[in-house]
């Protein structure tokens, strides 16, 4: 492999090693000194090693679609939550991501089934009600007689303004509206509590 150009000023890597680099920082997180390392990596390793990754992307970009019912995600019409029998239908957990739902199956205290709201009500960042899965969730409740709703947005501004907002919809129909437990410090987000915290907060739920 031809040696590559350093990142100093007045050197280029070239346009599809650029693209590359601009692809990677593009990803959460990632800031520039990490997309060009990350290049490097797919550089420096084996064409099947290589290729590997970039079928893995194609694959879940693919195959994977959100659940019908829920909207996490799945490689099914409906995900393996939705399909257990026995997990209790009438009890459904709010959630404003799918990463949200891996981090509350983890505590192994709930035994609902959840919805994903795919985002959060943010006027600043130009998401608002009719950009989430909020009119699907309120067709579930009545389709499925739903009893309880439990409110898991994360503890945030916008999280609780999207919770208020789901309530203040909700507030005629016969369902009982939950919330976690503030065990969750305020501005915390679902992924980064550990999975005891969750389970106390799922147990310790109170009337929204």
């Amino acid at each position: 492999m031809a040696r590559l150009q350093g990142s100093s000023e007045g050197l280029a890597y070239g346009p599809t090693v650029n693209r590359l680099i601009d692809e990677f920082a593009k990803l959460p997180g990632i800031g520039r000194k990490t997309a060009e390392r990350l290049t490097h990596h797919v550089l420096s390793c084996n064409r099947d090693e290589a290729l590997a990754l970039a079928e893995a992307i194609r694959e879940v970009k693919e195959r994977v679609r959100p659940c019908r019912n829920c909207y996490f995600l799945t490689e099914e019409e409906v995900c393996a939550i939705c399909a257990d029998p026995r997990r209790n239908k009438r009890v459904v957990c709010v959630v404003e991501q799918p990463k949200d739902v891996i981090a509350l199956e983890a505590s192994g205290a709930f035994d609902g089934v959840y919805h994903v709201l795919q985002g959060r009500i943010s006027p600043l960042d130009g998401i608002g009600p009719e950009d989430l899965t909020i009119d699907a969730l309120l067709e579930r409740v009545r389709r499925d007689e739903v009893q309880e709703i439990v409110m898991a947005t994360n503890p945030t501004v916008e999280g609780d303004g999207t919770a208020l907002y789901i309530s203040n919809l909700l507030s005629e129909e016969p369902v009982k509206i939950t919330r976690l437990a503030r065990g969750i410090a305020s501005g915390s987000v679902l992924e980064f509590a550990n999975k005891d915290m969750l389970a106390d907060a799922l147990r310790c739920r109170q009337q929204f």
